[in-house]
């Protein structure tokens, strides 16, 4: 009886170290310092298809380190600041767009049909300039809700959220990478 007793402790602290490390091996984007928010959801949970979301691979997001949580008043939430001010030229976009048509291997190469997206939006802490938070996004795609113009919108709806403090920046930053179109066909007004 007395070696049970000293046993089943020591059973108690192997079943939570155990869970523990499989929650660490799910869960590695926590302690790898990336600058990206956690992705939580495989492409295979997204809602929209596939067309109307980056490759995960090529671009993540990234976010922007001189705006974060506790500067937004002074930043993306000040009336008076504009994405202008840190949005990159044109020149360096465009010749990201033709790059990365190429790299996605999208049969349309015409660059009229794109928009080098923020996939975290300026508005939203996203870097301007990092290539992986950036990629060609259609106009048009298999949905005709899912193209850039339906992602503006969520990024406009969740710029508000974070403004108004219904959600933090980092919230936002992750409702926009783990499913822009969950997002769109749940909660914004259209």
């Amino acid at each position: 009886m007395q070696n049970s007793q000293k046993t089943f402790p020591l059973l108690i602290v192997i079943v939570v170290v155990t869970i523990l490390l499989i929650w660490l091996v799910r869960h590695p984007s926590l302690f790898q310092g990336n600058n990206a928010p956690a992705d939580s959801e495989s492409p295979q949970s997204h809602v929209g298809p596939a067309d109307i979301y980056p490759d995960p691979a090529r671009t993540p997001g990234a976010v922007n380190p001189e705006i974060a949580q506790s500067n937004i008043r002074e930043t993306i939430c000040n009336p008076g600041w504009s994405t202008r001010s840190i949005r990159p030229a044109a020149s360096y976009t465009n010749r990201l767009k033709v790059e990365q048509i190429n790299e996605y291997g999208y049969s349309d190469s015409r660059l009229k049909d794109y928009e080098e997206d923020h996939f975290i939006p300026l508005e939203l802490g996203g870097n301007p300039t990092d290539p992986k938070n950036l990629w060609p996004e259609p106009f048009e795609t298999s949905v005709a809700d899912g193209g850039a113009h339906a992602k503006d919108k969520v990024e406009n709806y969740l710029h508000a959220e974070v403004c108004s403090g219904s959600l933090t920046l980092e919230q936002a930053q992750r409702e926009i990478t783990e499913d822009w179109y969950r997002v769109y066909t749940n909660s914004v007004p259209h």
